[in-house]
């Protein structure tokens, strides 16, 4: 009898350690995102792409995702600081035009309130208007834009965003005065694309991956994009190409809770980088025209106080700060 109880009791032993070891070890809970802008714009993709890929790296069992934008993702951040201290199943997405929002609105809470945890891709930001648009290219808008600036209004992202910046760097080397730049700001993604194709705006800037159901169906055009050079799948010519030496990108990434432990961010950044690595994710670098650029931890720490002082030059630069 002994016998066969020590044969049960190793065999099970044995079965129980399979099963651990086809069952995923998931790093995360449920991954609660906050993306700090608008329902389809950057901010919101990011975090439902990353989001699936998660889940399909077995890095998170499931996701929820909220939005809450304004201030320049500003207010998005001060809601996330303050409601997930200590949660390492928190993620904020993050980017340049979060750097520019704070360093235009100087609000109390900063990135420096919550973890770095890796910066994900660059993206970078065409110049297009609607199929009906009178400017088949990009000189015959920049003609008028020079003649008459104020007659072309431009749209984007908020104040003083990535978006703004570089429509106010673009004027600066046509010599024309910034004051003159008809900007009319947005919540960016499906706001700036209806104002387009209402005709209210008559050019928009943003990030491909926004615009790219847009593009593909022929609604809008794309005139340039603000790459360093060529962007595969995207038939446009680079700013610099055109003899306008202007590169226009947004990169982005995430941010976890305020007061993880050592371990716990270290999971959060395992777990990141895992879904960068899966199907899914590339899969949707390739679709949306999306630069890979991952870094991680205290060097994507690093790499943000930097932005903060090259954007800061920048708004200055272009009269924005």
């Amino acid at each position: 009898m002994s016998v066969l109880l020590t044969r049960f009791s190793r065999y099970l032993a044995i079965s129980l350690t399979a099963a651990a070891l086809t069952t995923p070890a998931f790093a995360l809970d449920t991954v609660k995102f906050m993306a700090p802008g608008s329902v389809g714009g950057g901010y919101d993709q990011t975090a439902r792409v990353l989001g699936k890929a998660l889940i399909e790296a077995n890095a998170a069992k499931s996701t929820t995702f909220e939005n809450k934008g304004g201030a320049g993702g500003t207010l998005g951040l001060a809601q996330f600081a303050n409601s997930t201290k200590g949660d390492p199943n928190a993620l904020l997405v993050v980017g340049a035009i979060m750097v520019a929002g704070i360093e235009q609105n100087k609000p109390q809470i900063t990135l420096k309130d919550v973890t770095p945890i890796a910066r994900l891709f660059t993206e970078y930001n065409v110049i297009a208007v609607r199929k009906e648009s009178p400017y088949k290219t990009l000189d015959e808008l920049i003609t008028d834009f020079k003649a008459k600036p104020s007659s072309i209004t431009w749209g984007g992202g908020s104040k003083g965003s990535i978006d703004h910046i570089g429509i106010a760097e673009l004027a600066g080397k046509l010599d024309v005065p910034v004051n003159k730049v008809n900007y009319i700001a947005t919540g960016g993604g499906g706001e700036v694309v209806a104002q387009v194709l209402g005709g209210q705006i008559k050019v928009l800037t943003g990030g491909y991956a926004e615009l790219g159901q847009y593009i593909k169906n022929g609604q809008i055009r794309v005139l340039a994009i603000g790459a360093p050079e060529r962007v595969p799948g995207i038939d446009a010519p680079t700013l610099k190409e055109s003899g306008y030496d202007v590169i226009i990108g947004n990169w982005r990434g995430v941010y976890g809770a305020a007061g993880l432990t050592p371990e716990q961010r270290k999971e959060v950044t395992d777990a990141v980088v895992a879904a960068s690595n899966s199907k899914v994710w590339q899969d949707n670098i390739q679709t949306n025209a999306w630069s890979p650029s991952v870094l991680t931890g205290d060097d994507f720490g690093k790499f943000v106080d930097e932005e903060h002082v090259r954007l800061r030059a920048m708004l200055v630069k272009v009269g924005l700060l």
